[in-house]
Protein backbone atom coordinates (compact mmCIF):
# COMPACT_ATOMS: atom_id res chain seq x y z
CA UNK A 1 0.00 0.00 0.00
CA UNK A 2 2.61 2.67 0.82
CA UNK A 3 4.10 1.77 -2.50
CA UNK A 4 0.98 2.70 -4.58
CA UNK A 5 1.11 6.50 -2.48
CA UNK A 6 4.01 8.08 -4.60
CA UNK A 7 2.77 6.16 -7.73
CA UNK A 8 -0.81 8.08 -6.90
CA UNK A 9 0.85 11.23 -5.79
CA UNK A 10 2.93 11.48 -9.03
CA UNK A 11 -0.62 10.94 -11.13
CA UNK A 12 -2.24 13.15 -9.66
CA UNK A 13 0.40 15.56 -9.94
CA UNK A 14 0.61 14.92 -13.56
CA UNK A 15 -3.03 15.04 -14.22
CA UNK A 16 -2.61 18.97 -12.74
CA UNK A 17 0.20 20.33 -14.56
CA UNK A 18 -1.53 18.86 -17.80
CA UNK A 19 -4.74 20.71 -16.69
CA UNK A 20 -2.83 23.80 -16.28
CA UNK A 21 -0.93 23.61 -19.66
CA UNK A 22 -4.36 22.84 -21.31
CA UNK A 23 -6.01 25.77 -19.49
CA UNK A 24 -3.43 28.22 -20.59
CA UNK A 25 -2.53 27.39 -23.98
CA UNK A 26 -3.78 30.10 -26.80
CA UNK A 27 -5.18 30.23 -30.41
CA UNK A 28 -4.34 32.08 -33.59
CA UNK A 29 -8.17 31.93 -35.05
CA UNK A 30 -6.42 33.71 -38.13
CA UNK A 31 -4.82 30.20 -38.69
CA UNK A 32 -7.87 27.97 -38.13
CA UNK A 33 -8.28 25.65 -41.25
CA UNK A 34 -11.24 24.92 -42.17
CA UNK A 35 -10.64 21.20 -42.23
CA UNK A 36 -9.40 21.95 -38.39
CA UNK A 37 -12.90 23.94 -37.63
CA UNK A 38 -14.95 21.12 -38.83
CA UNK A 39 -13.03 18.39 -36.93
CA UNK A 40 -12.63 20.00 -33.38
CA UNK A 41 -9.51 19.61 -34.21
CA UNK A 42 -8.13 22.88 -32.53
CA UNK A 43 -10.78 24.10 -30.14
CA UNK A 44 -14.66 23.21 -29.58
CA UNK A 45 -16.24 24.17 -33.57
CA UNK A 46 -19.34 26.09 -31.41
CA UNK A 47 -16.92 28.16 -29.37
CA UNK A 48 -14.96 29.55 -32.34
CA UNK A 49 -17.77 30.13 -33.92
CA UNK A 50 -19.22 32.13 -31.06
CA UNK A 51 -15.91 34.13 -31.40
CA UNK A 52 -15.98 34.31 -35.20
CA UNK A 53 -19.57 36.12 -34.77
CA UNK A 54 -18.56 38.18 -32.60
CA UNK A 55 -15.43 39.27 -34.35
CA UNK A 56 -17.39 40.38 -37.17
CA UNK A 57 -19.88 41.76 -35.33
CA UNK A 58 -17.37 44.15 -33.52
CA UNK A 59 -16.37 45.41 -36.98
CA UNK A 60 -19.59 46.58 -38.08
CA UNK A 61 -20.70 47.80 -34.53
CA UNK A 62 -23.51 45.19 -33.71
CA UNK A 63 -23.88 44.53 -30.22
CA UNK A 64 -26.68 42.51 -30.30
CA UNK A 65 -26.06 38.86 -30.30
CA UNK A 66 -29.20 36.65 -31.64
CA UNK A 67 -28.07 32.58 -30.24
CA UNK A 68 -30.38 31.30 -33.40
CA UNK A 69 -28.60 33.71 -36.01
CA UNK A 70 -25.27 32.86 -34.31
CA UNK A 71 -26.66 28.75 -34.84
CA UNK A 72 -27.48 29.38 -38.57
CA UNK A 73 -23.86 31.13 -38.94
CA UNK A 74 -22.27 28.13 -37.44
CA UNK A 75 -24.09 25.82 -39.36
CA UNK A 76 -23.80 27.32 -42.68
CA UNK A 77 -20.01 27.74 -42.02
CA UNK A 78 -19.51 24.40 -41.11
CA UNK A 79 -21.25 23.53 -44.51
CA UNK A 80 -19.12 25.88 -46.29
CA UNK A 81 -15.90 24.45 -44.77
CA UNK A 82 -17.03 21.03 -45.21
CA UNK A 83 -16.42 21.83 -49.41
CA UNK A 84 -13.15 24.13 -48.78
CA UNK A 85 -10.81 22.15 -46.14
CA UNK A 86 -7.75 23.71 -46.96
CA UNK A 87 -9.06 27.18 -46.59
CA UNK A 88 -8.29 29.33 -43.76
CA UNK A 89 -11.23 29.74 -41.52
CA UNK A 90 -11.58 33.62 -41.53
CA UNK A 91 -11.08 33.38 -45.36
CA UNK A 92 -14.18 31.16 -45.79
CA UNK A 93 -15.76 33.29 -43.76
CA UNK A 94 -15.20 36.56 -45.76
CA UNK A 95 -16.09 34.70 -48.77
CA UNK A 96 -19.59 33.64 -47.68
CA UNK A 97 -19.77 37.33 -47.07
CA UNK A 98 -18.56 38.32 -50.40
CA UNK A 99 -20.98 35.70 -52.08
CA UNK A 100 -24.01 37.51 -50.51
CA UNK A 101 -24.31 34.76 -47.65
CA UNK A 102 -23.96 36.81 -44.77
CA UNK A 103 -22.38 33.79 -42.18
CA UNK A 104 -22.15 36.80 -39.81
CA UNK A 105 -22.63 40.05 -38.94
CA UNK A 106 -25.57 42.14 -38.76
CA UNK A 107 -29.01 41.43 -39.91
CA UNK A 108 -29.78 43.26 -43.29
Amino acid sequence: MSELKPLLLGSMFAVLVVSAALAQATIDVGKITCDQYVLNKVADARTVAIWLDGFYAGRVNDTVVDPQQLERHAARVSQYCKSNRDMVLIQAFEAMQEDGDRAVGPKK
